[in-house]
């Protein structure tokens, strides 16, 4: 599941944050990598967790509305075919997941009044209310709709996502891209499969950890190096007065690029672009841009690199 966008941005967050928080060594900084990955990993089972909290939700809900003093007609007679889910159903009696929420201790119980606010919107939308009118009924149909939900319901959720941060500082930027995996997730799941369903592993193979490995090392180690290049190719900027972070970033992907033969130049630059847009100025992205091409054009000229 983790993947080198995230490994990316992790590891130019907590370089930026070493230089300006002095006081940890560099053990200390790559161990802390390794662990903001993983509490990455940590969230795309809990947001898994999170279908099985409103199913659980809804079935609660059917129960006590059956035990009112007067019920209605649809209460004593609900239509089940939510909290019957066959995916939803799947996903509770996952055994990777199950296993994850009991050492974790990770659930949604706590959080009942953003199940009940999740779930009133869900019931109130036209995504379930044709499902539930729908007479047909396939597993097929049962996932559609969770990648559906998901999707209005779960993506660029306000609540959701302070909840999250305050949780844990490390699921700030994690989110939108957990929510893709969770996604690709649904869509991997076979009713054949049952409860042994293979989730996406933490990391696709062994590559991606040492990608991470090297990268920072070779950050941190050559950034004496890395900033000189940065400097000669700058002549209309004082290095001092560039914006901190646009400097991390270089540094960072120039790394990447001196160090990864494998990498193309053309997604390494598109990468550390992407992320100067989002993490760094308004003109950073443009800014990033052109010093990348000066000083890749001169590494090539040199015969530094050969991509």
């Amino acid at each position: 599941m983790i993947n080198r966008v995230l490994i990316r941005l992790k590891i130019v967050q907590i370089i930026y944050a070493y230089y300006k928080n002095s006081g940890k060594t560099l053990k200390a900084t790559e161990d802390e990598v390794f662990f903001s990955l993983s509490k990455a990993y940590d969230l795309y089972n809990y947001m898994l967790l999170l279908i099985v909290g409103i199913t659980h939700y809804a079935a609660d809900r059917i129960s006590f509305l059956s035990m009112k003093i007067r019920p209605t007609e649809s209460d004593r007679n609900p239509n089940l075919k939510f909290v019957n889910n066959r995916f939803a159903l799947q996903l509770e009696n996952n055994e990777q997941l199950k296993k994850f929420a009991e050492k974790s201790k990770l659930n949604w119980v706590e959080n009942s009044d953003l199940l009940r606010r999740m779930l009133d919107k869900i019931e109130e939308s036209d995504i379930y209310k044709e499902y539930m009118a729908a007479e047909a009924s396939s597993y097929e149909e049962d996932k559609e709709l969770w990648r559906k939900l998901y999707k209005a319901f779960v993506f660029d959720n306000e609540e959701l996502d302070s909840l999250l941060e305050e949780q844990s500082l490390y699921w700030n930027d994690d989110k939108s891209i957990v929510d893709s995996f969770v996604l690709k997730t649904i869509k991997r799941f076979e009713e054949k499969n049952g409860a042994t369903q293979q989730l996406l592993p933490e990391y696709k193979d062994v590559a991606d950890m040492e990608f991470a490995r090297k990268l920072f090392r070779n950050a941190i180690g050559n950034a004496e190096q890395y900033r000189e290049m940065m400097s000669s190719s700058s002549k209309n900027w004082d290095m001092s007065r560039l914006a901190f972070m646009d400097v991390v970033i270089m540094q960072v992907a120039l790394a990447e690029i001196m160090t990864f033969d494998d990498v193309p130049l053309s997604v390494s630059l598109n990468e550390y672009v992407e992320i100067a847009k989002h993490y760094s100025t308004v003109k950073s992205g443009s800014f990033v841009n052109g010093m990348l091409d000066t000083i890749t054009k001169k590494l090539r000229q040199e015969n530094k690199i050969n991509k």
